[in-house]
C-alpha cells in the first residue's frame, strides 16, 4: 500500500522537532551540527532571529495577493537586488527550478523578439543540475533523473564537463544560450576556473549567444561573494538564484540585463505566488544581514578554516576521504570509502552532510558558522571515519 505522502524520497531516520543556528533537534532529543543546512537553503542557519522577526511582522499584515497588484516588498528587493548585482531587473519564483524555467524561456524570447527565430538550442554541460521539472531535467540531461519521463524537451546540447573543444563547436548560429552552474553541486562539487568563466563569457559575445548562470546553490554568499561568478569579475546576461536568497523560505529569482528581458512584456510569463508578501519579507531580512559590513569577508574566513580542518581529517583517514574540493562554504569531500556509508557515520556522530555525485559528501554549513562549530564538525567527521575504517576492518 503506497505511503499518504509519495514515496519519492529516500529520508533518513531523523525526525526534526526543532533547530537553532547551526544545530538541529529531534524528537528523541539527540542534537545534530547541521552542515547540510536543507541543500544549501538555510544560509543564515534555523530560527535566524532578524528573519523570524521579520516574517512574524509580515504575516500579521498580508499573505497574499498574487500578482493583480503593486506588492512594496517586491519592488523593494527587486530594487536592492539590481542595485547589488549585474542585473537591470528580476521575476521572483517559489523555487530554483522555476526561476531556471524562467531563464530558458527568456533566453528563446530574447532571440526570438530580436528576429532570431532559429536560434532556439540552448547548450549545457555534463553533471549538472537545474531542477525537477521537465524543461530543466531535459536541460541536464542526466539519466538518473530523466529515465522514465521521455519525450523530453528537446532543443539542449549536452557537452561534457571541461571539454573547451566541444564547447567552442556546440556554440552555433542556433544556438541561444549556455547555462553553466560556476560550482556544480549535485554533479560532485565541482568548481569552474575563473579563467573558463571569462573564456565562456567571451565565446557567447562572439557567438551572439546569451551566457545563462544557475546560481540555485552556488550563490548568496556561499562562496564570500554574493554570487560565485563575481571572483571571476564577468557577469552573465540572465542568472537563477534561489536556496540561500529565502534563508529556508521558499523563495527563486531569476535576474537579467535590460538587454536579455527585452521580449519579457506583460502577460509571456507569471507566477501566482511568485513575489509574495511573506517571501518577500524574508527575503528582504536576509538580504539585511548578506550585506552587512563584515558578512561575506567572514564567510571566506571561515570557508579557509574549514576546508583546513577538513584536509586534516584527509590526511588521517585518506583510506575513507581521498580530498576536498568545492568554493568557500560550499565543500565537497571525496570520498575513497562509499559516500552514503561516510553520511551515514557522520549522522551517528552527530553531524549532517549531504551527497552528491562522483561519491562526494557535501559540505555545507550556514554561513553563520562559528569557529568553535567547524572545529566540532571536524571532531565529529574524525569519529565518522574512524567507524567507517573499523567496518571496513571487520
Amino acid at each position: 500500500m503506497i505511503d499518504a505522502v509519495l514515496p519519492t524520497y529516500a529520508r533518513q531516520p531523523i525526525e526534526v522537532a526543532r533547530g537553532e543556528g547551526c544545530w538541529l533537534e529531534a524528537t528523541d532529543g539527540r542534537r545534530y551540527l547541521d552542515f547540510g543546512a536543507g541543500i544549501a537553503v538555510n544560509s543564515l542557519g534555523h530560527a535566524h532571529p532578524h528573519l523570524v522577526k521579520a516574517l512574524t511582522e509580515q504575516a500579521g499584515k498580508v499573505w497574499h495577493t498574487s500578482n493583480l497588484y503593486r506588492i512594496p516588498g517586491q519592488e523593494r528587493l527587486a530594487e536592492r537586488l539590481v542595485e547589488a548585482t549585474f542585473a537591470d531587473t528580476v521575476f521572483f519564483t517559489n523555487s530554483g527550478a522555476e526561476a531556471m524555467e524562467c531563464a530558458i524561456k527568456m533566453a528563446r524570447k530574447f532571440q526570438s523578439f530580436a528576429g532570431n527565430p532559429e536560434r532556439d538550442r540552448i547548450v549545457t554541460f555534463t553533471g549538472s543540475f537545474h531542477g525537477r521539472t521537465l524543461a530543466t531535467i531535459s536541460a541536464a540531461g542526466n539519466a538518473k533523473y530523466t529515465d522514465g519521463f521521455g519525450p523530453l524537451l528537446p532543443g539542449f546540447d549536452h557537452v561534457a564537463f571541461g571539454d573547451h573543444d566541444a564547447l567552442t563547436a556546440a556554440v552555433t548560429n542556433e544556438t541561444a544560450a549556455v547555462i553553466l552552474e560556476p560550482v556544480q553541486g549535485e554533479g560532485g562539487v565541482r568548481p569552474v576556473p575563473p579563467q573558463c568563466l571569462r573564456g565562456l563569457r567571451e565565446l557567447c559575445d562572439a557567438r551572439g549567444a546569451l551566457l545563462i548562470f544557475d546560481e540555485v546553490q552556488c550563490g548568496y554568499g556561499r562562496t564570500g561573494r554574493l554570487f560565485a561568478h563575481e571572483w571571476a569579475g564577468i557577469a552573465p546576461d540572465i542568472m537563477a538564484a534561489a536556496k540561500g536568497i529565502g534563508g529556508g523560505f521558499p523563495l527563486g529569482a531569476c535576474l537579467a540585463t535590460e538587454a536579455a528581458a527585452s521580449g519579457m512584456t506583460a502577460g509571456s510569463h507569471g507566477s501566482t505566488y511568485g513575489g509574495n508578501p511573506l517571501a518577500m519579507a524574508v527575503g528582504e531580512a536576509v538580504l539585511d544581514v548578506m550585506l552587512a559590513e563584515g558578512f561575506l569577508p567572514r564567510v571566506s574566513e571561515a570557508a579557509g578554516r574549514l576546508r583546513q580542518r577538513l584536509e586534516g581529517v584527509v590526511s588521517a583517514y585518506p583510506d575513507v576521504i581521498e580530498g576536498v574540493r568545492g568554493e568557500g562554504l560550499l565543500l565537497g569531500l571525496k570520498c575513497a570509502a562509499p559516500n552514503v556509508a561516510v553520511i551515514a557515520a557522520a549522522r551517528d556522530a552527530g553531524l549532517l552532510l549531504v551527497g552528491a555525485a562522483e561519491n562526494v559528501a557535501r559540505v555545507l554549513p550556514p554561513l553563520i558558522v562559528s569557529d568553535a562549530e567547524i572545529d566540532e564538525g571536524a571532531a565529529r567527521l574524525e569519529a565518522a571515519c574512524e567507524a567507517v575504517r573499523r567496518a571496513a576492518a571487520a
